[in-house]
């Protein structure tokens, strides 16, 4: 490869690290306006799921709930307030992460070594599958909905925001 084709490799890749960097800074942006904002009316006390801790971790207090399963090594944790419902599975050595508040719905779910979150704010929707050693990321806020799975990233709604990190697919807003 000549000096000139590795400084155009390396400036194309710097590129797409700096798209990457400001979508995700933008979308975690978006995320903490709207928990600032708020969004739900209902309140209920904080629920948190661990497991392996319990097996089949399921906590309800008043109008939010949460669940958490793993199997074999993996751990799975979820939370949830207000009136957010939350829920994690994780297999084999996978780590999966869900928070939801205000309406929100958060499912996360990870298998092999994959590692996944989803966080719905104020009555959004946010879905995130990993697998095998794929990282995903998933931030929804009202009225919209962010999915980061294996096929790619989709997000609907100016509130959200989504990233596969094996594929480095992002998405934000419409």
């Amino acid at each position: 490869m000549s000096t000139l084709s590795r400084v155009r490799a390396i400036s194309n890749l710097g590129r797409t690290m700096t798209r990457t960097a400001v979508v995700a800074t933008a979308g975690i942006g978006v995320a903490v306006g709207v928990s600032l904002a708020g969004a739900g009316t209902a309140t209920a006390a904080p629920v948190m799921c661990v497991s392996p801790t319990v097996p089949n971790d399921i906590q309800v207090s008043g109008f939010a709930s949460c669940g958490a399963e793993a199997i074999e090594q993996g751990v799975a944790r979820s939370a949830a307030m207000e009136s957010g419902t939350a829920v994690s599975v994780a297999e084999g050595f996978g780590s999966s992460n869900s928070v939801a508040t205000g309406f929100g719905t958060a499912l996360s779910a990870a298998r092999g070594s994959g590692q996944s979150l989803a966080l719905a704010i104020g009555g959004g929707i946010a879905h995130s599958w990993a697998d095998d050693g794929i990282a995903t990321f998933a931030v929804a806020g009202w009225g919209s909905g962010a999915t980061a799975e294996l096929g790619g990233v989709d997000c609907v709604g100016p509130l959200s925001f989504a990233w596969n990190l094996k594929t480095g697919q992002t998405c934000l807003g419409d």
